[in-house]
């Protein structure tokens, strides 16, 4: 039943015979809904935008470590308030990419040494046992995508582009752990350390050898192995860190 505006003094409105009401499902038909469906769960809140768009950038290096954000100059870049750029920062520094700082307010996370070596050693651990689970799981679909995303990377000749197509050859084979809450995990780690991925890759002539240990990984995948598939990508991921901490060490002092 419906109700006329006026509060406490509002009276019953009986529906019109022609108004296609129904007791038990309410008012049906086209000439009720005038307007288009959206699904609201699919649509991006200005926050999601916002972050999306910092995200991607402090990932790729294009804000660099230390660098400030300022809420009123990302509310004027967004064209929107303030408010979804602090739920934005708050969102990145709960990821760690963001710390709040007195006097500076939000600048972009650095990590030590140490932390870089730790992320590598929890993805190590975590990211073989996610292909162990994965691999019984993979059907010829998913390990053709897998496979498309092995060439691409080869391919690819610009630095900024390695960091992305790295985690989708991943990710792609991952999902199939259906293991959700592992892969969000993974997602953070990666999220942390990409842009220093990207110049372990670039600096150390990593990409022919991380290219290498692509195609060894998918081969286990496609003989169905997942012992061989987790020990390969355990191996594939230290490997990568210990590159890199080498490169630091020199280039840190």
């Amino acid at each position: 039943m419906l109700f006329s505006k006026g509060g406490r003094n509002s009276r019953s409105v009986a529906p019109s015979p022609d108004s296609a009401y129904d007791q038990n499902l309410g008012f049906q038909g086209l000439d009720v809904m005038k307007f288009a469906a959206v699904d609201v769960r699919q649509a991006a809140s200005a926050a999601d935008i916002v972050y999306e768009a910092l995200r991607k950038a402090i990932i790729e290096g294009e804000i660099a470590e230390g660098d400030s954000l300022r809420q009123e100059e990302i509310a004027q870049m967004f064209n929107t308030s303030r408010i979804p750029v602090r739920e934005a920062l708050s969102r990145l520094e709960q990821h760690g990419l963001i710390t709040t700082q007195r006097y500076k307010g939000a600048v972009v996370a650095g990590l030590s040494i140490e932390e870089i070596d730790e992320i590598f050693e929890f993805r190590a651990l975590i990211e073989a046992e996610v292909m162990r689970l994965a691999v019984p799981n993979l059907d010829r679909a998913t390990l053709d995508r897998a496979r498309g995303y092995c060439d691409a990377f080869d391919r690819e000749t610009d630095p900024h582009r390695w960091g992305e197509i790295n985690r989708q050859f991943h990710t792609t084979l991952y999902e199939a752990a259906r293991r959700p809450y592992y892969l969000q995990n993974v997602q953070s780690s990666l999220d942390r350390i990409d842009r220093y991925l990207r110049a372990q890759l670039t600096f150390t002539n990593g990409v022919p050898r991380a290219g290498r240990e692509h195609e060894a990984i998918l081969a286990a995948c496609e003989k169905g192995d997942a012992d061989l598939a987790a020990r390969l990508t355990r191996d594939h991921i230290l490997d990568a860190g210990r590159s890199l901490m080498t490169f630091l060490r020199k280039h840190r002092g």
